[in-house]
């Protein structure tokens, strides 16, 4: 049945758009599609290989402006991205992984944040190139109707799954997950873990590349604040996985499930205003000490253990 299930749920959705729902529902699924992407990427560096990042915008952000540059510069659709961007963020990895990869562990997490930043601010000032913070406007959209969007990330998202279940569960997983749990173990047994995880953030780089190449085709304008945020992307990347469950399949599914309805409701509340970012402070403090392997991976039965400890304490002593 459990294999079955990833099959079921395909199916389903791929009958969703035929239900008749409004546009604004077809948006927050696009939106969990799109984050759901995002965030198996990361798990796969983050949760699976064990190498923090915080500079996931960066890679998101280039597959955006690779798709923009394509339809600025040379007048061809901005779909064509999806291809060109698995050369660039490709190319763009390795560089990163030959500065970055040298570092461990939060000296890499902080380098991967810097990275973040550099892109933004390299993105403002190539003005000729990138148009600065005016931006890049798709005027001649395909399609505007959300039913196409919808499949098309649908099918990016089922295959960012498949690519990353098949990777962990080759030989290539067996040695991700031994870098994660001991560095220097995995190299005393002569694994190079250079090159591994140079692998693995060449996977990571160039799926969230992908649905950036999306999100510029779906919202047709980009600018550097909006493709390169720190907290809206790089930061709420990493909560995605850790509410939902890191190095998990499921996980970042879930995780970005929740995050995106709960940005929707937060949004609905005026009163609460720019205190969003305090709310999701708190459920990520809450996951972390009540369910540490988030929600996929929770022992929900652990939850009840201080209550029952409580109350047969309170027996006792009467």
């Amino acid at each position: 049945m459990k294999k079955l299930l990833p099959l079921i749920i395909f199916a389903i959705l791929l009958i969703v758009p035929l239900m008749g729902l409004s546009t604004y529902v077809m948006h927050i699924l696009i939106l969990v599609l799109m984050w759901s992407v995002i965030g198996m990427a990361w798990n796969l560096l983050g949760g699976y290989t064990g190498q923090v990042s915080f500079g996931h915008a960066a890679f998101f952000g280039v597959g955006a402006y690779t798709a923009g540059i394509l339809y600025q510069h040379l007048g061809i659709s901005a779909w064509w991205g999806l291809p060109v961007c698995i050369v660039v963020l490709t190319v763009l990895s390795l560089i990163i992984g030959f500065i970055c990869l040298r570092l461990r562990g939060a000296y890499f997490a902080l380098a991967t944040l810097a990275l973040g930043e550099i892109c933004r601010v390299t993105a403002e000032n190539l003005v000729d190139f990138t148009r600065g913070n005016l931006g890049i406007l798709i005027k001649e959209r395909t399609w505007v109707e959300k039913t196409w969007f919808f499949y098309i990330i649908l099918l990016i998202a089922a295959g960012t799954y498949i690519i990353i279940k098949k990777v962990i569960e080759s030989k290539l997983g067996y040695y991700f997950v031994a870098i994660r749990e001991d560095h220097d173990a995995a190299e005393s047994l002569g694994i190079d873990t250079t090159f591994y995880k140079t692998i693995s953030l060449c996977l990571s780089g160039v799926l969230t590349g992908m649905a950036g190449v999306f999100y510029m085709n779906y919202m047709g304008y980009i600018d550097p604040s909006i493709v390169f945020p720190l907290y809206d992307l790089s930061i709420t990347a990493v909560m995605v996985v850790m509410i939902g469950g890191v190095a998990t399949y499921w996980g970042p599914i879930i995780g970005a499930i929740i995050m995106v309805f709960l940005a929707e409701v937060i949004r609905s509340l005026p009163q609460i205003g720019a205190a969003h970012q305090t709310i999701f402070g708190i459920i990520l403090i809450c996951i972390i000490i009540f369910l540490p392997n988030g929600i996929a991976g929770g022992d929900y039965l652990k939850l009840w253990e201080p209550i029952k400890n409580r109350w047969r304490n309170k027996g006792t002593s009467l």
